[in-house]
């Protein structure tokens, strides 16, 4: 479940990060900040489970990479060297998600 809420916040930062090029009103940056806001309550609890450097390696790893694709989506140019780093992204991402455990109690709480 803490990875699929990690999950979801990569997913809210790639439509944030994404959206910044193109706001041009206040509506658009409340959204922005609202997204940015739930973005980060997600990551943070997550980290009740999931430790910090491996959820917040992950999330900013689905950041970058999809907001990437998103940007070659939307026309922007890209190269082959540029797709296999983007590879070597995933794969240390992933490399992140599969060995890392989750803990069966909060950090400092009670066992």
């Amino acid at each position: 479940m803490n990875w699929v809420l990690v999950f979801i916040a990569g997913l809210l930062e790639v439509v944030w990060a994404s959206s910044l090029k193109h706001a041009d009103s206040l509506l658009d940056w409340i959204i922005i900040f609202i997204l940015i806001a739930v973005s980060f309550i997600l990551l943070i609890r997550s980290y009740q489970k999931i430790p910090m450097a491996a959820a917040y390696t992950v999330f900013v790893g689905i950041g970058t990479v999809g907001t990437y694709l998103t940007g070659i989506v939307l026309g922007e140019s890209f190269s082959a060297a540029q797709m296999f780093f983007l590879a070597l992204l995933l794969a240390g991402i992933l490399g992140m998600k599969l060995f890392t455990k989750e803990s069966k109690s909060q950090p400092g709480g009670e066992q």
